[in-house]
């Protein structure tokens, strides 16, 4: 099995943009299956020293790619935040797969703008857009990704750039 993970911060169209893939992979009748990994750890209240209960995230990810696997799926697109080059290579383990990872990149005005539209009356509104800004940050530095797509066009262009850098990625020399 091979997987894409997108990531990018809070706000930039990362499950948008994996569902437009999954759309465009089920078209060309490739087996696949989309997982937005929010869903994987959605569980309250989380661990004091685990904030986004990561370690949930990853057991129920290695459960459910191997789930998808069995039913046949050729391929994993994953939806969510990777901050670090360690925790990339745990989601690899949990997959049991090459793990190619894209990073979304938007304006921040842009974030701030769909941040606003889905956020309008919840009370963190200011924490989702203080994050957003937070891992645009942390994105600038860490390397977690293979390539980096700009996700201010339409979402089926992002999705079709998506797929475009991820075949060309899995064409690369590892090691």
């Amino acid at each position: 099995m091979k997987a894409l993970l997108i990531t990018g911060p809070v706000g930039v169209g990362k499950t948008t943009v994996a569902e437009a893939v999954g759309d465009v992979l089920a078209a060309a009748e490739v087996p696949h299956a989309v997982i937005d990994l929010d869903w994987l750890r959605h569980c309250r209240p989380a661990p004091a020293d685990d904030p986004f209960h990561l370690e949930l995230e990853l057991r129920n990810l290695r459960a459910v790619a191997r789930n998808y696997a069995d039913a046949g799926a050729h391929r994993l697109v994953l939806a969510g935040v990777l901050e670090n080059r360690a925790d990339r290579a745990r989601y690899a383990e949990a997959i049991g797969a090459k793990l190619t990872v894209c990073r979304l990149k938007a304006d921040l005005t842009v974030i701030r703008k769909r941040l606003v539209s889905r956020h309008q009356h919840d009370s963190d509104l200011g924490w989702h857009v203080n994050r957003a800004a937070e891992l645009e940050k942390l994105f600038a530095s860490a390397w977690v990704e293979d390539f980096v797509v700009a996700a201010d066009q339409p979402v089926a262009e992002v999705a079709q750039d998506v797929i475009s850098w991820w075949l060309a990625a899995e064409r690369l020399p590892t090691g």
